[in-house]
């Protein structure tokens, strides 16, 4: 057992971040320094800020990242997680509805339960961040009366499951962009400051660039203002994995589209496929507004295809 010495020390938040694998990073990195604990949303009652599995890591020295609400209660988590360390031993912690700590209540008025894991290996983590590295997807199970953290493969969303809490992890949202002009940077620009690996081809080799490129957490983006320069990428991405494949064009101008690709063979359900117009809103008539539509809508195509 540690000195009670950490449990005098005064959490501060050194990394600002609820990137999933940036946290296992900063928790691999804190055990390689000492003592790190995981701090893990397991319940909600009511309303959250936060989705279920979401994180806050602390170091034995105070240091900590991550969220597990808005903002409002990660501080006293951390405080948790330093005297879990401190006696070496994983805890419970409720907040708001049903909590024994009164100042602090959660602006939604729900209430959440936070189990604290003290890090003892960090084995499983190393094989969720090479999982994420190679784009695979990996879980994380986590046992309160084993106190250990094992990889596991990944559930459809993060929950109970019999005695063990199952997070899962998936590989970075990646855009794949083709096209020429200020959409094509704009959108890409975008996409990096959103934390989105943003990958953009070059247009006279598009249909040879997408191969071992696009995979199933892939987003394929289309930003021709010719079909014919189209055609030759779209062909390829029709039959390439992806949750979305969006084309840029009016209503009139995707028909044409789509009686190309019935020439060509492409069935009904595979052209369907095609967002077009592509975004959220539209239309939209300078690059700004649609690299925001065309994000917003790769967002949420994304929420609804993994839950």
């Amino acid at each position: 057992m540690k000195e009670s010495l950490w449990v005098n020390t005064s959490p501060v938040r050194t990394l600002r971040t609820d990137d999933p694998l940036e946290l296992l990073k900063f928790a691999r990195a804190g055990f390689r320094a000492g003592g790190v604990a995981i701090a893990m949303l397991v319940d909600i009652r009511g309303g959250a800020a936060r989705a279920l599995g979401s994180q806050v890591v602390v170091t034995e020295e105070g240091e900590f990242a991550g969220f597990v609400s808005g903002g409002c209660v990660e501080a006293a988590v951390a405080a948790e997680a330093l005297l879990a360390i401190s006696e070496g031993c994983d805890r419970s912690v409720l907040y708001g509805e049903g909590s024994p700590f009164f100042d602090i209540v959660l602006p939604c008025g729900g209430g959440i339960t936070v189990a604290i894991h003290v890090l003892r290996d960090i084995n499983a983590i190393d094989q969720v961040i090479e999982c994420l590295g190679k784009r695979c997807p990996a879980g994380l199970a986590y046992s309160p009366q084993q106190q250990s953290l094992s990889c596991v493969a990944p559930p459809e969303q993060a929950g109970w499951h019999g005695g063990t809490f199952v997070s899962a992890y998936r590989p970075a949202t990646r855009v794949v962009i083709s096209g020429r002009g200020i959409e094509a940077e704009r959108v890409a620009l975008l996409a990096e400051c959103s934390g989105y690996d943003a990958v953009v081809l070059d247009p006279s080799r598009a249909s040879e660039g997408l191969d071992g490129v696009a995979d199933a957490y892939s987003a394929i983006v289309l930003l021709h203002h010719d079909l014919d320069a189209e055609l030759p990428f779209l062909e390829k991405a029709l039959n390439a994995p992806g949750f979305y494949l969006g084309a840029l064009g009016s209503t009139r101008t995707h028909r044409k589209r789509i009686e190309r690709l019935r020439g060509l063979g492409f069935s009904d359900e595979e052209v369907a496929r095609i967002k077009a117009p592509i975004g959220l809103f539209g239309p939209a008539r300078e690059a700004s507004s649609l690299a925001i539509s065309v994000l917003a809508d790769v967002a949420a195509t994304r929420l609804a295809t993994f839950v």
